[in-house]
């Protein structure tokens, strides 16, 4: 029988694992969520989450995204192969329901999966926006 859980070894825990992700990593997004990952070298996917308070003001809000998401990667665990994913969220995600919601995150697990596949294409490299007080800057 399959174990569902979502115990300490199916989190992205350190510093260290975040950054790792951080550095060329597959892209998945919707208007709400943005997914980062990379595979690794565990038996199992592990999920991390940032959930700002930039973007979602309000506390009970954060935890509500943060409970949804870690629910549907803990019912998806199974069908996602040995990656670590990193969850961001985006402006707006507040004011949307937990069905929406969880449609979303169920569409991202399967596109994140199929973009870290072996032969899955490499993400072109990410290219930093110009600081806007250096063109400022520039013009005096």
């Amino acid at each position: 029988m399959e174990d569902f859980s979502f115990g300490r070894e199916l989190r992205l825990l350190t510093p260290s694992h975040y950054s790792r992700i951080f550095n060329e990593p597959a892209r998945a997004a919707t208007p709400f969520f943005t997914l980062l990952a990379k595979p690794n070298d565990q038996d199992k996917p592990r999920l991390g989450l940032t959930v700002a308070k930039k973007r979602v003001k309000k506390a009970c809000q954060r935890n509500r995204i943060k409970r949804l998401a870690r629910e549907s990667f803990r019912l998806n665990q199974h069908s996602i192969d040995n990656i670590d994913i990193v969850l961001m969220v985006k402006n707006g995600i507040d004011d949307q329901s937990n069905e929406e919601l969880t449609k979303q995150l169920t569409k991202l697990w399967r596109k994140i999966n199929e973009r870290c596949k072996p032969g899955a294409p490499k993400p072109p490299p990410f290219k930093k926006r110009p600081n806007k007080s250096a063109k400022s800057n520039k013009q005096a």
